[in-house]
């Protein structure tokens, strides 16, 4: 069951993506990595994992670019982030912001320099787009998370699965 609600996650934000691209500007956030850190923060460190190697490939699919560079990202960082959920407590929206701004300078410096070192691709100096970036997943990951908070019940659901899961 968890399985096809990450599919469904993953497959609004591509298209809900694809869609605010038009209108935003480009890169300005991303919410398939939104996703994936939600989940590795919600679940744990394998379902993070999971999660960000599914997105980054169909990500990479979808982008035509390199396949295998979003998918290894994004799977560090839901790796990572699931640690960090398990590890620490992260429950208050401070937390989350650090968290979530965080994953996205990883993937970025993971990403980039991938294709810095494979060179097939020059960036230049992008630290205002990924600290743009950042800003902007941080406070939608804040606000993913205080909406699915308010949905009645999600907080018992949550730390059912969790316990349920660790048996």
């Amino acid at each position: 069951m968890k399985a096809a609600w990450v599919l469904l996650a993953t497959a609004a934000a591509i298209a809900i993506q694809t869609t605010l691209d038009r209108w935003l500007a480009a890169g300005a956030v991303d919410l398939v990595l939104v996703v994936v850190v939600y989940n590795a923060l919600a679940s744990e460190r394998v379902t993070g994992l999971l999660t960000g190697s599914f997105a980054g490939l169909v990500q990479d699919v979808l982008s035509g670019g390199v396949l295998g560079m979003a998918g290894l990202s994004k799977t560090v960082v839901g790796y990572l982030a699931g640690i960090v959920g398990t590890q620490f407590i992260v429950t208050h929206s401070a937390s989350r912001f650090v968290v979530f701004f965080l994953a996205t300078v990883l993937n970025a410096v993971i990403f980039m320099g991938l294709y810095e070192l494979l060179g097939l691709r020059h960036f230049g100096a992008p630290l205002a787009a990924v600290a743009v970036q950042g800003v902007g997943n941080a406070v939608v990951g804040v606000l993913v998370f205080k909406v699915i908070e308010l949905l009645p019940g999600a907080v018992e659901r949550r730390r059912a699965a969790r316990s349920g899961f660790r048996r």
